[in-house]
């Protein structure tokens, strides 16, 4: 894999070592996660947070293990980190670092104070919430390793604090138990009981939230390290509290041949691929309904349209078309009157999405294809089907009156215009494309009508499903008609005269509803287009001309723009409270996933793309460590921004990178 490896000018250095953030994933959309540093900058940061019945359902359990080293002379040496609403860090830890590796995807520390070297280890079980710590002396000694159990246990998006209890510990065989919900073991327990008030999370105050938090130093753990080879470790776990983990040297050692099979299994064929092919490991998760993604760490859980856009990446690019499988034959079960959920993230499904479920025919499409599994693509040809005529229902009596009254199709007021064959949607307060952004429960880019990249997507729909039926050798019904038909008004009326396309063609006037008012065609330049050009059943051949047009305003080393420079709203800088950052979340915002799209429609056009990925290869050491992030600055420096680690990212990026 691509060596990942910091010495003391950045892990010394506070804020180069916070700027980079590992993630350890436990299969179940649980985590440990952290900066090279040692510093908690979010709340999301800890050693065990355990997911709940859905991936996004978290709680962060154990906080930190900070290490503290007696000498023989008696003096202490402070390894953790802190940072305090006071503005002070303290202990400084982070400034004894001689090195920070990730090791077969695992984190690797290593301090030196004169001749002794301290290495830290830890992994988590695969499918199991079960993490293992440990410290070994590399050189010098002899000394005593003492390590504070910092805990909490609360929701993953929240804080706790001193005015309500304590977390309840209580003792077990070789440690404690926190909340009974996970417990702790190592060696030499000494239980402590102690409020740490005004814990400080930097990138919290950042992005406009709470930034402070006390926690609970429940107690320490203590051991020798007389000899270089000695170790101290502690395990931590939930689920079944009576069933002990391995020891940490098998743990770590199983997780790390664990991690290696999963990239031998992808068959890379370069190191950056390698690395690639474990950062997509992280996303898939196992739950009680089978296989499914997680959207990005820290804070997402599974998003039907992530997974769709992902899953040729992060399943066919990787070995995986088992598990992937099971997951299409799993959400082809849960469509509702031809929609896939939005998300159930919210406690409850949300039917919500125009895209998504387009998005889910073309994974099919792709999977039967690649996978060579026509066994699937007949078991979900019939939903399928249903799929694109339920988007093609009208209600006759209403179209004898003509307009939008005469659609029947999906959920706000997704269908079929029967004037044109192209997918029209939009509904007050709702945004329904994956610019889906909204402040105060309005949306920023509702791009109600008749998107471009929905329509793309709906005319592949449609040319995919007939094309399984025929290869079935099943009739594919009205379906090659209305592909033609769209496809016909396609050509027709997203050309722009400014030289690309329409964004959205049909569009309601910019306050939305307003009756009767005159619809207009929107030609703000955005990245959407691109799958009109990219997708294997694209409605348009590319025009080199306009890619080369299109990448001057939108490219950047880490993708495209979501919006030209220039434009009206454009937004430079992806940073502020959520409302600034929704505001811009998709009005200039970088966001890597749309490589895929702009790759395919280069190569799809002859035009060379062997040097568009350079800047995401050399991000995947820059702020997800191995990943790649949600979204980026519009402007230079391009800083990642939103989640650091993104399914749909690093699933795009693997699949079109040259093998």
């Amino acid at each position: 894999m691509l060596p990942i490896e910091f010495g003391p000018r950045v892990c010394g250095h506070l804020e180069s070592g916070v700027d980079r953030e590992w993630l350890v994933p436990d299969g179940l959309g649980g985590y440990a996660m952290g900066t090279v540093s040692g510093l908690r900058t979010r709340r999301y940061h800890g050693l065990l947070v355990i997911a709940g019945e859905t991936p996004a359902a978290r709680r962060l359990g154990l906080v930190s293990l900070d290490p503290e080293l007696i000498l023989p002379s008696g003096a202490t040496v402070r390894l953790g980190a802190h940072e305090w609403r006071s503005g002070d860090v303290d202990p400084r830890g982070f400034e004894l670092l001689e090195r920070f590796d990730l090791v077969d995807g695992l984190p690797r520390w290593r301090w030196r104070i004169g001749d002794l070297v301290l290495e830290r280890d830890l992994a988590l079980v695969h499918g199991r919430s079960a993490l293992a710590v440990r410290h070994r002396l590399v050189s010098g000694g002899p000394a005593r390793l003492g390590l504070a159990a910092v805990v909490t246990w609360r929701d993953g998006h929240g804080e706790r604090g001193a005015a309500g209890p304590p977390p309840q510990v209580e003792p077990a065989a070789g440690g404690a138990v926190v909340e009974d919900a996970f417990r702790l073991a190592g060696p030499d327990w000494a239980p402590q009981g102690q409020w740490w008030h005004g814990v400080y999370h930097r990138q919290e105050a950042a992005r406009g939230l709470t930034p402070e938090e006390d926690l609970w130093y429940a107690g320490r753990f203590t051991g020798a390290l007389d000899r270089p080879g000695d170790s101290v470790s502690v395990l931590a776990w939930a689920g079944d509290l009576a069933d002990e983990p391995p020891p940490a040297d098998e743990l770590i050692e199983a997780a790390r041949r664990r991690n290696r099979r999963v990239v031998a299994a992808g068959k890379p064929t370069d190191e950056v691929a390698a690395t690639l092919t474990l950062a997509a490991d992280a996303f898939v998760v196992r739950t009680s309904a089978g296989p499914d993604v997680v959207a990005g760490y820290p804070w997402f859980g599974a998003w039907s349209r992530d997974t769709m856009i992902a899953y040729e990446g992060l399943f066919l690019s990787t070995g995986r078309a088992d598990e992937g499988r099971d997951l299409l034959r799993a959400y082809a079960g849960a469509l509702s009157d031809g929609m896939l959920a939005n998300t159930a993230d919210t406690g409850r499904p949300e039917y919500n999405t125009t895209d998504g479920t387009l998005w889910f025919l073309h994974a099919v499409a792709r999977h039967v294809a690649v996978a060579e599994d026509t066994d699937l693509g007949a078991e979900l040809l019939p939903a399928l089907r249903a799929v694109l005529l339920g988007h093609l229902r009208t209600d006759p009596r209403a179209a004898a009156g003509g307009g939008t009254a005469a659609f029947r199709g999906a959920r706000y007021g997704i269908g079929v215009d029967p004037a044109d064959g192209l997918l029209t949607q939009g509904c007050a307060g709702e945004a329904l494309t994956w610019m889906d952004a909204r402040v105060d429960g309005e949306p920023v880019t509702q791009r109600a009508g008749k998107p471009v990249e929905v329509n793309a997507l709906w005319i592949n729909g449609l040319a995919a499903v007939a094309e399984l039926a025929d290869l079935l050798g099943q009739d594919a019904g009205p379906l090659p008609a209305a592909r033609d038909r769209a496809r016909a008004a396609f050509r027709r009326r997203f050309p722009a005269p400014a030289g690309w396309l329409y964004d959205v063609v049909d569009a309601p006037p910019p306050v939305y509803p307003r009756g009767a008012a005159a619809r207009h065609d929107d030609d703000l330049l955005r990245p959407n287009q691109l799958l009109a050009w990219s997708l294997p059943h694209a409605p348009l051949d590319p025009d080199p001309a306009t890619l080369r047009r299109l990448a001057d305003a939108l490219l950047t080393p880490l993708g495209p723009r979501s919006l030209a420079p220039g434009s009206p709203g454009y937004v430079e800088r992806h940073r502020g409270g959520p409302a600034e950052r929704d505001s811009g979340y998709h009005q200039g915002t970088v966001w890597p996933w749309l490589i895929g799209p702009y790759a395919d429609a280069c190569r799809r056009a002859g035009l060379p793309t062997d040097e568009t990925f350079a800047g995401l290869t050399a991000h995947l050491s820059e702020f997800g460590l191995g990943s790649v992030s949600e979204t980026a600055d519009a402007a230079a420096p391009h800083d990642g921004t939103g989640t650091p680690f993104q399914a749909w990212s690093v699933a795009e990026l693997l699949r079109v990178r040259p093998s």
